[in-house]
C-alpha cells in the first residue's frame, strides 16, 4: 500500500457515495459506490487471500482513490452509472455501449410529430423506441408503420400544395393544412400503442373510432380507420402471446469459454415483441454480479422500463432495494425484480437462457471465437505452410479502388496473433491512379514498404490469387528479398498460393489457423476500404457541397468530420446540421433543402 492510498483510507467519510480508483498514471480503472464509503473501501484492502483474482489484479493496480459524497445510496447509483458510461473504465464489468444503436424517435413536442431514426438522444420532448440492436428490424418496423399509418415524412411545413405522398394516400398533408391537429395527433397516439406492443387495446381504439366516423357519414376517414385496423390484426396475430398480459422483460444467462451472452426478451402487454443480446469477455465475476451490472448500465438509458424484470439471479438485498426505489422513480411506476420458479415466467427465462446459449454456440462454430489463443493458432499456421520460424510478425497488404479512382493500399501488421494497430500503413497509389490496375497497385505498395529492409515480417500475406502473388514476388525478390516468406489468399475458396507450387494449400474450414489468416485478410480489407471511403467520400462532399451557397471549405470539413458521409448529412434535420460547429441555422437550411429539391431543380443547381 503506497503512502497516497494509506492516507486516502484514513480520511473516507463515514457516508453513502462513489469511489473512484486510479492507476498510476491517473486513468480510473474502477467505479464502485457504497452506502458507507470508508468501510466498502477499506474493504479492498483487507483479507487480500480471500479476494477473487480479478479483485487481487485491481487493487495491485491503485495508486490512488477518489471519493465523492452523495446524500443517499439512489443518489451514488446514478452517479456511479454515469462516471462508468463516462471513463469506461478497465475493472468494471461493460456492455457494449447502446450509443452505437439506432432509435426510432417520435417528435412529440411538434404540432404535427414525425417519426424517424437516430442516434442522439436529446432531452427535446420526444419519444424514443430503441435500442435497436437489428438495423433491419428497425427499418422494416418504420416501413411497417408507414404502411398503416399516414405519417408525415417531409420536415418544411407551410406548403401551397401537398407533395406525391398526399396524392398516393401515403400522408394526410399537414403541411398544406388538410388535416386538424387533434385528428393527426390520434394517428400518432395509434404509432405510439404499437411500439409500446398495446395492440390489443389499439384495436378497440380503432374500432371505436372507425364506428363514431360512420355514424357521422365520414365514410372515407371510416374506410381509412377499418385499413388501419386489418393491419394491426395482422400485426397482432404475427407476434406471439406469451404470458396472461402486462409488460416486463426477462434477462437470460449463458456462459461458456468463450465469454458471456445475457439475452433480454422485451414482453409488452403479454406478447413477445422482440430480443436484445450483449456479449462480454469472462473475467471471473459470478453471474450475481453481471446481473446487476447488467441492470445498472441498461436500464441506465433505456427509453422504457417495464413493471416487472425477470432475472436468473436477484442483485443482494441491500442492492435490490436501491435500484428498485431508483428505478421505480425513473419509470414513473412501481417496478419489481422477480426469480421465478415455477410457470410461463420461470419458462420464459429458460428459454432466455437457452436462447443465449445458443448465441454463443453460433459464435464460436463461426469461428468469431476461436478457443485456442493466438500462439496457438499462429503455430498452427507456422506448420501448415511448413515454415522453419515462428510467425512473430505477419504483414498483410490489400489493394481498394472504385474503378480506378481513389487508389489506395493498407498494410495491417499482426504480431503473435494479435493485431498490433500501432504498425498499420495506409498508402495513396499514385502508379495506377485513373485507371484499375490491381497488380500495378500491389507492386507499388510493397516496393514502398520493403525498399529499405527495416523490420522485415516473417510473414507477407497478399490479398489475392496467383496474379498478385506473383505481382509483389516479382518486387520483393527484386529488392534482394529471396528468403521472405509471401503467400496469396484467394478470398472464392480461401485457397493460399505459394511461391512455385501451382497446386494451393486448403486449410481445415474449422482450423484456428485459417480463421487467424482470415482475420488478418478482413482486417487488411477494412482498413483499406475505410481509407478509401474517406477520401471518396472527401470528394463528393466537396463536389456536393460547392454548388449550394454560403457552404466554404471551413462548413465542408466541419461537416464531415461530423457525419463522415454525404449520405448521412442528407439523412440529418436541419436542427442536426445546424448543431455542427461552423454552421447556422440559414445555411442548415440550405443543405437540407437542396437534397430534397426535385431532380429537374437540382439539375438546374448543379449545371449552374
Amino acid at each position: 500500500m503506497n503512502e497516497n492510498i494509506a492516507k486516502a483510507l484514513a480520511v473516507l467519510p463515514d457516508k453513502p457515495g462513489v469511489y473512484l480508483m486510479h492507476d498510476e498514471h491517473g486513468k480510473v480503472i474502477y467505479v464502485g459506490k457504497a452506502v458507507v464509503l470508508k468501510n466498502r473501501v477499506r474493504s479492498y484492502f483487507r483479507n487480500l487471500a480471500s479476494h477473487t483474482v480479478k479483485v487481487k489484479a485491481l487493487v495491485s493496480k491503485v495508486a490512488e482513490i477518489e471519493t465523492i459524497v452523495t446524500d443517499s445510496e439512489v443518489e451514488a447509483l446514478i452517479l456511479e452509472c454515469n462516471l462508468i458510461k463516462k471513463y469506461r473504465p478497465r475493472y468494471n464489468i461493460m456492455l457494449k455501449d447502446d450509443k452505437t444503436y439506432p432509435y426510432l424517435k417520435v417528435t412529440m413536442a411538434e404540432d404535427f410529430p414525425r417519426i424517424y431514426v437516430t442516434r442522439r438522444l436529446i432531452r427535446d420532448g420526444s419519444k424514443y423506441y430503441g435500442p435497436y440492436a437489428d438495423a433491419g428490424a428497425m427499418h422494416a418496423t418504420v416501413k411497417l408503420l408507414r404502411t398503416m399509418f399516414p405519417l408525415r415524412t417531409c420536415r418544411k411545413m407551410n406548403q401551397e400544395r401537398p407533395c406525391l405522398q398526399y396524392h398516393i394516400k401515403r400522408c394526410l398533408a399537414p403541411c398544406a393544412g388538410l388535416v386538424s391537429r387533434e385528428e393527426y395527433g390520434a394517428m400518432i397516439r395509434s404509432v405510439c400503442m404499437v411500439l409500446d406492443g398495446r395492440t390489443s387495446e389499439l384495436e378497440k381504439d380503432l374500432k371505436q373510432r372507425m364506428q363514431n366516423a360512420a355514424e357521422n357519414y365520414a365514410f372515407e376517414e371510416a374506410a381509412r380507420l377499418r385499413d388501419q385496423l386489418a393491419a394491426v390484426k395482422r400485426l397482432d396475430e404475427s407476434q406471439k402471446a406469451v404470458t396472461g398480459g402486462g409488460d416486463m422483460d426477462v434477462v437470460g444467462y449463458a456462459k461458456d469459454d468463450t465469454g458471456i451472452c445475457l439475452q433480454i426478451f422485451f414482453v409488452r402487454s403479454g406478447k413477445l415483441i422482440g430480443r436484445e443480446n450483449f456479449f462480454l469477455p469472462d473475467g471471473g465475476d459470478s453471474r450475481q454480479e453481471v446481473v446487476t451490472a447488467f441492470i445498472k448500465q441498461y436500464y441506465n438509458d433505456a427509453s422504457f422500463i417495464p413493471r416487472e424484470i425477470i432475472l436468473p439471479d436477484l442483485p443482494e438485498e441491500d442492492e435490490t432495494a436501491v435500484l428498485t426505489t431508483w428505478l421505480t422513480e425513473k419509470a414513473g411506476h412501481k417496478v419489481e425484480f422477480i426469480r421465478p420458479q415455477r410457470g410461463t415466467k420461470r419458462d420464459l427465462l429458460q428459454l432466455a437462457d437457452e436462447n443465449a446459449g445458443k448465441l454463443l454456440e453460433e459464435r464460436l462454430r463461426k469461428g468469431k471465437i476461436s478457443l485456442k489463443t493466438d500462439e496457438e493458432a499462429t503455430e498452427e499456421l507456422q506448420r501448415a505452410l511448413s515454415l522453419p520460424d515462428p510467425l512473430e510478425r505477419m504483414d498483410c497488404f490489400d489493394i481498394s479502388h472504385t474503378q480506378g479512382s481513389e487508389t489506395v493500399a493498407s498494410m495491417v501488421v499482426f504480431r503473435n496473433g494479435k493485431p498490433s494497430k500501432k504498425d498499420y500503413r495506409k498508402y495513396k497509389i499514385v502508379s495506377a491512379e485513373g485507371k484499375p490496375d490491381d497488380f500495378k497497385s500491389m507492386q507499388e505498395v510493397v516496393y514502398r514498404r520493403y525498399k529499405d529492409y527495416e523490420d522485415l515480417p516473417s510473414l507477407v500475406v497478399i490479398d489475392g490469387g496467383k496474379g498478385q502473388l506473383s505481382s509483389a514476388l516479382e518486387v520483393i525478390r527484386g529488392l534482394g528479398l529471396h528468403e521472405l516468406p509471401v503467400i496469396g489468399l484467394a478470398k472464392r475458396e480461401e485457397e493460399i498460393f505459394t511461391e512455385g507450387s501451382h497446386e494451393s494449400i486448403m486449410l481445415d474450414r474449422e482450423s484456428a489457423s485459417l480463421h487467424l489468416i482470415q482475420r488478418i485478410r478482413d482486417e487488411a480489407h477494412r482498413f483499406a476500404i475505410t481509407y478509401h471511403r474517406k477520401l471518396r467520400g472527401k470528394r463528393n462532399l466537396r463536389s456536393v457541397l460547392d454548388h449550394i451557397e454560403g457552404i466554404g471549405p471551413k462548413r465542408r470539413q466541419a461537416l464531415w468530420l461530423k457525419f463522415k458521409s454525404i449520405d448521412a448529412i442528407k439523412a440529418a434535420s436541419v436542427e442536426e446540421l445546424a448543431d455542427t460547429e461552423s454552421m447556422n441555422y440559414p445555411a442548415a437550411q440550405k443543405i437540407y433543402d437542396f437534397f430534397r429539391m426535385d431532380l429537374p431543380e437540382k439539375a438546374e443547381v448543379l449545371k449552374n
